[in-house]
């Protein structure tokens, strides 16, 4: 059969589109978003390094099938549309502290409940436990999917006097983290803003913002010590732990073949030590840090820290039991984990 030259043309031109499409379909690239500072597989926000370490597992193991692109810094789209995107499909992963999607989904804020987990071990436990099998349950309903299990344990930095006792937070503006968080804050005589951590900076510069809770490592990343004469650390105790785990969306996730969902879950379970040692490092070093800018140093001690836990059971604990079934389970699990 004859073609005409247009078709030849047309066929032509639509070879090598097809090759490229093939060479797409060959090889998948996911995109990581986040809103830390940008760094290298070794050096900066362990977060970020850790999203490295993943790319470049993954890429390893599957022989270049598998490769991810980093986006630090809320440079592909803002902190607070990470979570949404990803369960529309419409971002491949995002490490994000879990409880930021807290207002669209309640359930979520059990990833920052104050005076729940009391320390690494209790907290990185929960993937094992009734308590995590659930929590998972529910997010792949959602349509995500924790990759590696994060926790870290939260501080306080404040401009102009320390946060420590329940009682020093009245009359203070505090940022909380989590709905939970602010329910205990307000409980306590504080008044309470909502942002995400890499907006801090800004807020305490003007003033908007006397205190600070975030995890060690986001209060010496986004420089908060150049801003604060207090800080009250979680290197030995702390009244409060963060879920910011590495998401996926399940869409993407059930996208990949089973080899490929087979690597992402491996790797992604093998930087879970990783973060452990780094989030305990920086507990450490979010001290020195702040020292040598001037500032001074506090610790809690178990009689503060039993002080929160049961303001917050009292407060955040009921109020989010009563939300719905969901809460109502998941957070009587937590406890039982933690007994």
């Amino acid at each position: 059969m004859r073609i005409s030259r247009r078709q030849a043309l047309a066929l032509g031109i639509a070879a090598p589109a097809l090759l490229r499409f093939g060479q797409a379909r060959a090889a998948t690239t996911l995109k990581i978003s986040h809103q830390f500072p940008g760094g290298t597989a070794t050096e900066g926000d362990f977060r970020d390094r850790l999203c490295r370490r993943f790319a470049a597992l993954i890429q390893e193991r599957s022989k270049g099938a598998m490769t991810a692109e980093i986006y630090p810094g809320s440079s592909l789209m803002k902190t607070n549309a990470q979570v949404s995107a990803m369960r529309k499909g419409a971002l491949d992963m995002s490490l994000i502290p879990i409880s930021y999607a807290g207002g669209d989904l309640p359930e979520l804020n059990i990833g920052l409940m104050p005076g729940l987990v009391t320390g690494y071990d209790e907290g990185l436990g929960w993937k094992n436990k009734p308590i995590g099998q659930e929590f998972s349950k529910f997010l792949a309903a959602k349509g995500l999917v924790i990759i590696t299990w994060i926790w870290q344990a939260g501080g306080v930095a404040s401009r102009a006097r320390p946060l420590v006792e329940v009682a020093d937070a009245k009359g203070m503006k505090i940022r909380g983290g989590s709905r939970e968080m602010d329910l205990v804050l307000q409980a306590a005589g504080a008044s309470v803003l909502s942002l995400p951590s890499n907006e801090l900076y800004a807020a305490m510069q003007t003033g908007a913002c006397d205190a600070a809770l975030t995890s060690s490592t986001s209060l010496t990343s986004f420089r908060l010590e150049e801003l604060a004469k207090h800080l009250t650390t979680g290197r030995a105790k702390s009244y409060w732990f963060m879920l910011e785990p590495l998401v996926m969306s399940k869409a993407v996730f059930d996208r990949l073949s089973s080899e490929e969902r087979d690597i992402i879950v491996s790797v992604g379970a093998e930087l879970e030590a990783f973060g452990r040692t780094a989030a305990m490092e920086d507990d450490v070093r979010v001290a020195k840090v702040y020292q040598a800018a001037g500032a001074t140093v506090h610790d809690l001690d178990d009689k503060t820290v039993q002080a929160w836990r049961e303001l917050a059971r009292d407060t955040a604990w009921k109020d989010y039991a009563n939300k719905n079934e969901n809460c109502a389970r998941l957070i009587k699990l937590a406890m039982e984990a933690g007994s």
